[in-house]
Parts: structure tokens; sequence; C-alpha cells
């Protein structure tokens, strides 16, 4: 029998070779990714993905760790779609657009499948006022909300690969605007006045909709907006129809084949 420091030995030539096969992996990882962006290829396959790891699985299905072998090519794979972001889009992407236009749920679509930090201006006003957005506009008016919205999105404003979904009216003011533009690629999330009813009629977290909680006053209040968000967008994508995934899909796609130039776009 070998040595106790025999086998630690041997462990260590197999990590090293575990690194070395990483960094190939790892290497055609960039260059796939770099393929897919060239030629306009879908970034986001998910259905190859989970035929990758059946693949795998069927090679290991009767080893005695086949849990631990599950685990390790998990988190290749994590490793492998963090990397696709890095190279994919290295700054931040803002999201604008209506209540109910699907910002956060692509936020944190964005979030789980880019690793990319993601902040909601209005949830980082409520955690630093320690009260609810409707309490800030009851107790100081829509004013001061409006003066701590701008607060947080300057100062996120800085770094990079974050997803910053900001408030429905954070786009009126051009000083918010000017952060934006400056911290990356602006995308607009629009839908049907009676989408955005029926995806926010349970909340109570809508100011500006209390008591007005119908589809014609929706309409009306997005009417008021709709040539300001269009004039401030990059990208502009219609969720009415669409799922996250979709969406995710498109925001991605368009933004890598731009460059993530900001030249408008537009997707009904």
């Amino acid at each position: 029998m070998n040595s106790y420091d025999d086998i630690m030995k041997n462990i260590e030539a197999c990590d090293d070779k575990i690194i070395e096969v990483l960094n190939e992996r790892l290497a055609y990882t960039e260059e796939i990714t770099k393929y897919k962006a060239e030629h306009h290829m879908p970034i986001l396959r998910h259905e190859e993905e989970v035929r990758q790891l059946k693949n795998l699985a069927g090679k290991y299905s009767n080893h005695p760790y086949k849990e631990e072998f599950e685990e390790i090519f998990r988190s290749i794979s994590v490793s492998s779609r963090k990397i696709q972001a890095e190279v994919l889009f290295p700054k931040n992407i803002v999201l604008i657009g209506f209540m109910g236009a699907g910002k956060s749920s692509l936020a944190s679509y964005l979030s789980e499948n880019f690793y990319m930090r993601t902040v909601e201006t209005d949830r980082e006003i409520v955690q630093r006022e320690g009260i609810s957005i409707p309490e800030i506009f009851e107790l100081y008016g829509e004013e001061y909300f409006r003066e701590k919205e701008t607060e947080v999105i300057r100062e996120l404003g800085t770094g990079s690969r974050k997803v910053i979904s900001v408030g429905g009216g954070a786009v009126m003011r051009d000083e918010n605007v000017k952060h934006m533009k400056a911290s990356g690629v602006i995308v607009l999330l629009t839908a049907t006045p009676k989408a955005i009813l029926d995806r926010v009629k349970g909340s109570t977290e809508r100011p500006l909709l209390n008591g007005k909680m119908n589809e014609d006053y929706i309409a009306t209040l997005m009417k008021k907006r709709s040539a300001r968000y269009e004039e401030v967008a990059d990208l502009t994508i219609d969720t009415t129809d669409k799922t996250i995934p979709d969406v995710c899909e498109a925001v991605i796609s368009k933004i890598t084949a731009s460059g993530s130039q900001t030249t408008k776009t537009v997707l009904s």
C-alpha cells in the first residue's frame, strides 16, 4: 500500500490534470460564445445544456459517486454561463418601462442565468428609508421620492455587469437618464395596458394606481410617458405575449449583435 505522502502526491498530480483540462474546456466555452455572437445564434440554449448533462450522466450512471459527478458537471455549466456573460456584455443593463412590464422578472432571470448582480432602485430606496414606497409618498411626497431615486441611480451607475431595474417614472428626469446612459445599455420593456393590469392588479405597492386600478387609467398614464421612454431607450421589446426566457434571449442577442453599442432597436 502507498504511504500517506505518496497518496497525497497522486492527488496533487490528479489536480494538476484537472486544472489543465478545465483550462482547455473553458477556452472552448469562450470560443463557442464568440461564435454564437458573431453568427447571431441563441445564447441561452437550455435544451443543449440538458442534452449535454444527460449524455454525461449516461457515462457515470452506475458509478458509486454519481451524485458527486452530477454536482461537478453542473458547477462547470454554471461557470460556462458566467464566462458567456463576461464575454458578451461587460457593461450594465438598465431596464426601464411602465410598472408591470416585466423588469423585475427579467432582472431575476438575467441574474440567475448570467450571474450579474441585480439591483432594483425601488427596493434599494425602501431598504435605505426603512418604509414602503406608498409610505414615502404619503409622508414626504413624490418629489422627495424622486430625489432619493436619482441618488440611488447615480450611485448604481458605478461598476459594471449589473442589471439595474429602475422605477416607472425614473426616466422623466434628465439627470437620471444621463447616469443610465453612462453606465450601460438602456432596455425599454413595454406591454399592452391589459397585460399591465393583469400583472399588477393584485399589488398594493403601486401608489400611482391607488384607487385607479383600471385599464383606461393605465393607458392614459402610459401615453404620457411613452414618448420619453422611446426617446431614451437603446432597445425596445414588447413583452405582452413573450415568456421571460424569450425576452431575455432577445435582449442578449441584440446587445451582443450591436457590440453593446447604443443603436436603437425595436422588437415587437
